[in-house]
């Protein structure tokens, strides 16, 4: 190459380079920022990728009881799933608003990992809860959570003059563990529970205190190219009753519960997979008799933009004590329209009778003989869901439902101050409906109901089956948030019951009101009113609740 031969390359070079710039302008455009340490997918309108924290903030509960009636529980039917952080979250109101277009990746601020809450009210109300995150790496984190509550007050006791000066305190304390392995996550956790409380007056124990605690192993699987999706867990679990009749003392009931649930997908439509779960059953200290229990659930799942459609069957089985199978449908169909569907289903299961559940149908009833397990036989309904962007949502629905070994309580007659619990075969025609509004986080409101017509099994009425059984529950309750520091909701609750043998327990009628308000961005005080009417009612059978109560209290985040 001679020096005159120099300047003709140069400025062709310079010319490719002209044409080539505005290709490479555009191949940088495309990056998404931060391209320089890793390459990344880019976010489009179907796949975005949202990193949440969530802060932890419990929400102060009601006063209602835990309904035992087993719940009308419709099908899953929502859009097509987004997928957040490799992970399947399904939406889970029906329908969901329409996702706008979004790009990037976007990340709220780290939630503060502390939480304490105490309130103090009249009868002795006691809240307190606590909760701590500890964000060891960003794959490991360890949680601590403790919560007390109860009361401690003279309530007066139904078609007496007398009072009884009740008293229940429930502790509950527990540690989890969670770790994410490559493909696998897999978390520890122990939990601890105490409810010490008393009885009617008169009562051959009056004082009781319930125990129970349980070790927890599980594993998830969090890769989507594994073929099978899977959960796995093993707990074992202990709880004792320190007074049971017949003499026993300190009656103890220790579980081994494993539970599995694998699907593989046969299409982008089709899914199989089966749950399965076997308890093994050991008492001491009473006459009950030791039992293993295993359940399977095999399905196929078919869904698309239109149609959803399951197809399984629940069976049951039972070697050791209430030896028998059971088998129970498992079906669903679901058509979307616009931003509502509609649905049918026919659904049933068994519900095991162990002291744990025992104590959740009601603290203050006791076993003359060992339960059979509740065994829902179908729960057969036609629903509709429907919404619009404007925030209302609509939901209503009918059915029939058949339980055999419902469980029940007798009404305290006769001098009795503890309820019998047994077990009877029911059914009902149940009718309802839920409707919420709600305006830009400013007002909202919501409104359930639910209609139940019950009949028991011949001489079930001898055995006071249906005596405490919810005819009509209700509920409506309004939030409102008129400026940013400040909440407040007001809520009324409903529970009728039917007539039995000139008997009818007063209905539950309960007016209650609550709010807090943010004084700096960590401390919050809160206020929470119950029976603002000062009704007289009953949420277990014979059993008062309080009159007019409250609790106020202040919260902490940190």
């Amino acid at each position: 190459m001679t020096a005159t031969d120099f300047p003709i390359h140069r400025t062709k070079f310079f010319m490719d380079m002209k044409r080539i710039r505005p290709l490479i302008l555009i191949a940088l455009a495309a990056l998404p920022a931060g391209m320089a340490a890793q390459t990344q997918p880019q976010d489009t309108t179907l796949n975005r990728t949202v990193v949440v924290e969530q802060e932890y903030n419990p929400y102060i509960k009601d006063a209602a009881k835990i309904n035992a009636v087993p719940a009308v529980e419709a099908p899953a039917v929502q859009p097509k799933a987004v997928e957040y952080d490799n992970r399947l979250q399904p939406l889970a109101d029906i329908p969901a608003d329409s996702m706008a277009a979004y790009a990037g990746r976007q990340k709220q601020p780290k939630a503060t990992p502390g939480y304490l809450r105490l309130g103090y009210g009249n009868y002795g109300n006691l809240d307190i809860r606590a909760n701590y995150l500890f964000r060891l790496s960003s794959k490991d984190r360890l949680n601590l959570t403790f919560s007390m509550d109860g009361m401690d007050g003279a309530l007066d006791i139904p078609g007496s003059t007398n009072q009884w000066d009740a008293y229940y305190y429930r502790t509950h304390a527990a540690i989890g563990y969670r770790h994410n392995f490559h493909r696998v996550d897999m978390d520890l956790a122990g939990h601890f529970d105490l409810s010490n409380f008393n009885l009617l007056p008169g009562a051959a124990d009056s004082k009781q205190k319930f125990t129970a605690g349980d070790f927890h192993l599980g594993v998830t699987s969090t890769a989507d190219e594994l073929p099978l999706q899977f959960q796995a867990e093993t707990n074992l679990m202990f709880y004792t009753r320190q007074h049971e009749p017949g003499g026993y003392a300190n009656a103890q009931e220790i579980v081994a519960r494993t539970r599995a649930h694998v699907t593989g997908s046969i299409s982008d439509e089709q899914t199989i997979g089966v749950k399965a779960c076997m308890d093994n059953v050991f008492y001491h200290n009473n006459a009950f008799r030791d039992y293993t229990a295993i359940g399977l659930n095999p399905y196929f799942h078919f869904e698309n933009e239109a149609w959803q459609l399951h197809l399984g069957v629940h069976a049951d089985v039972a070697m050791g004590f209430g030896e028998k199978l059971r088998v129970a449908p498992d079906v669903s169909a679901a058509y979307r329209f616009g931003r509502g569907a509609v649905y049918l289903q026919a659904t049933g299961g068994k519900l095991q009778n162990d002291f744990r559940r025992l104590e959740r149908f009601t603290p203050y009833g006791q076993t003359t003989a060992q339960l059979d397990a509740t065994y829902e036989q179908l729960n057969a309904a036609i629903g509709l869901k429907t919404g619009t962007l404007g925030g209302f949502h609509l939901h209503l629905y009918g059915g029939y439902q058949n339980l055999k070994d419902d469980l029940y309580a007798a009404l305290p007659t006769g001098g009795s101050y503890t309820l019998a619990l047994g077990t009877w075969n029911t059914d009902n025609l149940y009718a309802g409906g839920e409707i919420s509004y709600d305006y830009r986080d400013l007002i909202a409101f919501s409104a359930r109901g639910t209609y139940r017509k019950w009949s028991a099994a011949k001489d079930g009425a001898d055995l006071y089956v249906l005596a405490f059984k919810p005819m009509v529950e209700a509920e409506a309750r309004m939030d409102i948030h008129p400026i940013s520091p400040l909440r407040v909701h007001v809520g009324y609750q409903a529970i009728t019951r039917d007539e039995y043998n000139g008997r009818k327990a007063d209905p539950v009628s309960n007016l209650y009101l609550g709010g807090s308000y943010e004084l700096l961005k960590w401390l919050s005080v809160h206020l929470r009113i119950n029976n603002l009417l000062g009704k007289d009612y009953q949420y277990y059978p014979g059993y008062p609740a309080e009159g007019f109560n409250f609790v106020a209290g202040a919260s902490v985040r940190f």
